[in-house]
């Protein structure tokens, strides 16, 4: 008999006494001691499992907040406990669900076996270096998931039938479809896809927050408690409804705070220019299709690449020393779009149309400020131009968990009086402040040269300053109406709080002095998506220095008059001044 083909150890009746017998306990900084069944230490006792110890949760958050630096694994451990403790209350609580210690199981391996496919720093790989590395072919961390359980259970004799191991595969995937026969609401508690509220945002929201120092307090106990199988699908209390509301408002939070930091993914772009330098050489994409090669590509990859001494990867060196030396690529520039507003910006803000409106702005060779980072590095700015590649434009969708959509119109919840009857909440059942849309667009424009600083960033107030042409050419009614220009016309039972004004559909958009844009409706001046930040308003000519570098700085000007008059500037600021993009002049502050 083939090793897949043998008896399923998880009997509907009954479980195998040794296999359900809890063999030690793991202490937890949120949930305190796990309880760690025998049948789920066959799992976390491979090589396979293990290999999340070397895979950061949060990829390069730990550059910013060096406390956020748990792994995988100690996620993994969370989700399985979680996962057990909701299955084990629909058990115990409702037992006409027929759940049997085989549904438990499973479930709770399904929880701890979720992110096996993860790679290197987590959503940084298959988000941003495997798309770019294997044009043409689809992976993602959850095949990786998928393909590493069958090799963990493969090679660590895991007597586990055919049937439980697609049923596993499936929870992870959160896909009811691949497993007909088997109970529907099973597959909402670690993938939820009918509204993203499962153990697996429970465990990551509250140990994420935690373990960055912004602890964010959520009743687990209680949620699991309150959750109740009603029409095949987890129902919720409605006494609960807010505190599912702030779950959902607190993963964006952590999206849009912590995740998405302008420095760590400054570091991410870093990372993914390293790897795709060092590929050509150590062909590292391809190995997410070989699981003997995947369980060896662990964050570990960069001080490999760091100790060695191939000419081939000196540029893969390069790029990761500048990491160690917080000499990062630098934010120019950044916009927090409105959801109807991000194709048009999408499709305008690009690097090639930054660095074409760069080179027809026709700077010339830049004076550099007192800001420049060297004296090396200025004068050289003569001998380079500025290319393409030098530019990054990333766009982050932060949102509360269903893109624009409000995740819970997409819950049911019971009340004490019909604990048997379920209904969709509506939004004065549990508050009447919400946005508009619940997502959001962050835009970031970056340079990977710091000389290029200014220029990077009026090349993109160019493209700024053109958009609302375009816009103006064909607009599309939501387009307008989030853009301010339009507002939107209040119900007619509704009073208006002030004296309506009649606006055209097509607002007029007039230049401001720098690039900015502002829309005259009714002679009143209103900001528009396409407006200037005038917090990050810099001249062209601005290079900024590392924050790490000032010493270097001043140790490579050791010759008398020119430390001197470097370190009056620095004491004094220049004063020298630029306009800003409100037409000002303006002295030139300290960094």
């Amino acid at each position: 008999m083939e090793r897949g083909d043998t008896e399923s150890i998880h009997d509907d009746t009954e479980q195998p006494a040794d296999l359900d017998v809890v063999q030690r306990c793991i202490k937890d900084p949120i949930h305190d001691y796990i309880p760690i069944h025998t049948s789920l230490s066959r799992f976390i006792d491979t090589k396979q499992f293990q290999r999340l110890r070397h895979i950061k949760q949060l990829g390069t958050t730990s550059y910013v907040w060096p406390g956020g630096s748990h792994t995988r694994f100690e996620h993994c451990l969370g989700v399985a406990y979680l996962a057990r403790l909701m299955a084990d209350h629909f058990k115990n609580s409702q037992p006409e669900l027929r759940l049997t210690d085989r549904d438990v199981s499973c479930v709770e391996i399904a929880g701890l076996c979720h992110d096996l496919g993860h790679g290197p720093w987590s959503h940084v790989w298959d988000g941003l270096f495997i798309p770019v590395a294997l044009k043409g072919k689809q992976w993602k961390h959850e095949e990786g998931s998928e393909m590493m359980f069958d090799y963990l259970v493969r090679e660590n004799d895991i007597t586990i039938s055919v049937k439980d191991q697609l049923f596993i595969k499936a929870l992870i995937a959160g896909d009811p479809s691949r497993s007909p026969d088997e109970k529907p609401f099973l597959f909402d508690i670690v993938a939820n896809r009918r509204n993203g509220l499962d153990v697996d945002k429970f465990d990551y929201i509250h140990r994420d927050s935690h373990m960055v120092g912004e602890p964010i307090h959520l009743s687990l106990v209680r949620l699991v408690n309150s959750a109740r199988v009603l029409d095949n699908q987890i129902c919720y209390d409605i006494k609960d409804a807010n505190h599912l509301y702030e779950i959902c408002n607190a993963r964006f939070k952590l999206h849009k705070i912590f995740y998405n930091h302008k420095s760590a993914k400054a570091i991410e772009y870093m990372i993914i220019d390293a790897l795709l330098a060092a590929e050509p050489h150590m062909h590292i994409a391809e190995r997410v299709f070989d699981p003997e090669e995947f369980l060896y590509l662990t964050d570990d990859i960069m001080p490999r690449i760091q100790s060695t001494r191939e000419p081939e990867l000196a540029e893969a060196r390069a790029i990761f020393d500048r990491i160690d030396t917080r000499n990062l690529y630098k934010c120019v520039d950044y916009k927090a779009i409105a959801w109807p507003m991000r194709k048009i910006f999408r499709e305008n803000v690009t690097p090639k149309r930054i660095v074409e409106a760069a080179r027809a702005l026709s700077v010339g060779h830049l004076t550099p400020t007192v800001e420049d980072s060297d004296a090396s590095s200025v004068s050289s700015t003569s001998n380079v131009t500025l290319e393409i590649s030098d530019v990054i434009v990333d766009f982050a969708t932060m949102h509360y968990g269903m893109k624009e959509k409000n995740p819970l119109d997409f819950v049911r919840f019971y009340s004490k009086r019909r604990p048997n009857q379920s209904d969709k909440a509506q939004s004065g059942d549990y508050s009447g402040v919400m946005p508009q849309y619940f997502a959001e667009d962050l835009l970031r424009v970056y340079t990977k040269k710091s000389q290029f600083f200014g220029l990077v960033q009026a090349g993109y107030r160019a493209i700024l300053a053109s958009m609302p042409d375009q816009l103006e050419a064909s607009p599309p009614p939501e387009t307008l109406a989030a853009s301010g220009v339009v507002g939107p016309t209040p119900p007619a039972t509704e009073a208006p709080s002030t004296p309506t004004q009649t606006h055209s559909r097509t607002g007029s958009f007039t230049l401001l002095t720098g690039g900015g844009i502002s829309a005259s409706a009714g002679g009143e001046v209103i900001n528009t998506p396409f407006s200037n930040n005038s917090f990050t308003t810099v001249p062209p000519s601005f290079a900024p220095r590392s924050p790490s570098q000032g010493s270097r700085k001043l140790r490579r000007h050791e010759s008398g008059s020119s430390l001197k008059r470097l370190r009056e500037e620095l004491e004094t600021g220049s004063e020298s001044g630029y306009v800003d993009g409100g037409g000002k002049k303006k002295k030139k502050q300290k960094m």
